[in-house]
């Protein structure tokens, strides 16, 4: 008999292998992970756990419970990318376990399985879990209190529902009060649902005081330190501007339709969305036979009520980003998982075989897509280098669904058919993180730049960037106080500083640019000397004769 935790150790397993290969690879991708890796940065440049930082800025858009954590593997691992992508790997291997240990509580270690198998090696799940970013842990505290709710509600037990309290304490940290927010608007409609065909248990007002104690607990000294460091403005920043702010306007031109999240997550549950539908099917008609079946039931109605409505309000909010959505694979994780294992008690040849079979026409369809989109832009031989890497990983998971569909052909064998995608699906991603993304640092030249700039820099010297992406990078790279440079002919640019300013200042001024800058560009009477190139990126150092009064054109 295997012992309770075996599904969540293999769980933990399966993630490892997806997520941590290749982790530390290349340089950070601009520009949310170059911003949070330098928020973490400089934690430690400033000794500064309470109040964040963004290039020398005090800085309120993240709760800090990533940049924490980021910090703490910085310190001991160094400041570089694997140490700043470690708390979502880590995250996403507790997910990995927690979802298999979950689902074999209720649906048995097969289900449990299918669940972890499936999560794990879903693109957005593995993607989420290889970034800089803090979307991992929210993702992992919102679903352990879905998780321990849900088993707090069918088992009564006080611990199960104080469980759930802490972990979406530390989603709040993490993320703010959409933890709170998305794990109760799950939850609670599950609650009013599921009671009508079992037995569900409220927790004693006793239960409620301690999960509440032990949540303020954890989430209260943060903005307790801040309140008293530089006052309310800040947190009023944080909860108003960049939380509720997010949801009623559009934050840095991140807007969507309403259907924005539909394509997301068709190719971020990829390639399992493939069997979505008939999980569905499945679901539904699981719910309209008269006799429970053996926790099933409960747990396909906390994945309908998981799926749909998070969706939708995240459908409404008016900022949208990919990653918003990724909270709700665990619940398409799962409803597939017992769809597959309904397939070992009850074999249905025909679902299977139309829905597998749409996986290798779809890899088929995209890899055509790539090869004519090559040719007909004469793409680059770096760009081709990097489609023919995607080909390749294609090729990889399209072998894989041919032999799952040919598996899913015979009962006897359709019960390996999931561990053969499974197994192709990794490989791919792993293949990706390994291969394709490290041949992907030649599109991204503001590291190398910011290298010859470290290589030269004096003291005194101003470090900016005109008119290119990458000032977060540029910032990560150098040292904080970069600056943002306006057109040159603009002596007040919006958000930015004049370029006079900013070469005039200081002695020397490194200027990462377009290296296709106008014939009458003005260099104040200083000597511009192009330093190197890089892409479509230049970078220029402004020396010599101090400025003039009158700018004479270079």
């Amino acid at each position: 008999m295997q012992k309770p935790g075996y599904v969540a150790f293999i769980g933990a397993c399966i993630a490892a292998l997806v997520t941590l290969p290749g982790l530390g690879s290349g340089t950070l991708w601009d520009n949310s992970e170059t911003a949070y890796g330098e928020v973490a940065r400089e934690i430690l440049l400033y000794h500064d756990a309470v109040v964040m930082h963004l290039n020398g800025a005090v800085w309120f858009v993240q709760p800090p419970l990533y940049f924490w954590l980021a910090a703490l593997f910085a310190k001991i691992f160094g400041i570089g990318t694997f140490a700043l992508r470690l708390p979502a790997a880590l995250a996403t291997i507790a997910m990995g376990a927690m979802t298999g240990y979950a689902v074999e509580r209720s649906a048995g270690a097969r289900a449990g399985l299918y669940a972890t198998m499936i999560l794990s090696t879903s693109l957005m799940q593995a993607i989420v879990g290889r970034l800089a970013i803090m979307d991992a842990l929210l993702d992992l505290a919102v679903a352990m209190t879905i998780f321990w709710w849900f088993r707090a509600l069918q088992t009564g037990l006080a611990r199960y529902f104080i469980f759930g309290w802490v972990a979406t304490a530390f989603g709040v940290l993490a993320k703010g009060p959409v933890a709170l927010v998305v794990a109760l608007m799950v939850i609670v409609p599950f609650y009013f649902w599921n009671r009508r065909r079992e037995p569900m248990t409220l927790p004693s007002w006793k239960t409620w005081c301690a999960g509440l104690a032990l949540f303020a607990l954890v989430v209260a000294p943060w903005p307790l330190m801040v309140f008293f460091r530089v006052g309310s403005g800040a947190i009023g920043e944080l909860i108003g501007h960049y939380t509720i702010g997010r949801y009623t306007g559009t934050i840095e031109n991140q807007a969507g339709p309403v259907w924005y999240y539909v394509p997301v997550l068709i190719l971020g549950f990829f390639p399992w969305v493939a069997f979505f539908p008939a999980a569905i099917v499945y679901g539904i008609n699981q719910l309209r036979r008269d006799a429970p079946n053996d926790g099933f039931d409960a747990l396909i109605r906390l994945a309908l009520v998981w799926i749909v409505v998070p969706f939708v309000f995240f459908s409404l909010a008016q900022t949208k980003l990919p990653n918003y959505i990724a909270l709700e694979i665990p619940a398409l994780a799962f409803i597939v998982a017992l769809y597959f294992d309904s397939i070992v008690k009850r074999y249905r040849r025909r679902s299977l075989l139309i829905s597998s079979a749409a996986i290798p026409v779809t890899i088929g369809c995209l890899a055509v897509a790539i090869v004519l989109f090559a040719h007909v832009n004469r793409l680059t031989a770096d760009a081709q280098s990097v489609s023919g890497d995607l080909i390749a990983v294609g090729t990889v998971l399209f072998l894989g669904s041919i032999v799952t569909t040919l598996l899913f052909l015979s009962e006897r064998t359709a019960v390996h058919a999931a561990q053969v995608l499974a197994a192709s699906a990794a490989a791919s991603i792993v293949l990706l993180g390994v291969v394709a993304l490290p041949h992907a640092e030649r599109f991204k030249p503001i590291p190398r730049l910011a290298a010859v700039i470290e290589a030269r820099r004096q003291p005194g010297d101003r470090v900016a960037i005109q008119g290119v992406p990458g000032g977060n990078a540029l910032v990560f790279y150098t040292e904080p106080g970069v600056v943002a440079v306006g057109a040159s002919g603009d002596p007040h640019p919006a958000g930015a500083t004049s370029a006079r300013e900013v070469i005039c200042a200081a002695e020397r001024a490194f200027v990462v640019g377009s290296r296709r800058r106008p014939t009458d560009d003005p260099a104040f009477g200083r000597r511009r000397t192009v330093l190197a190139q890089d892409g479509n990126d230049a970078l220029f150092l402004f020396d010599g004769p101090r400025c003039t009064q009158v700018s004479p054109r270079s």
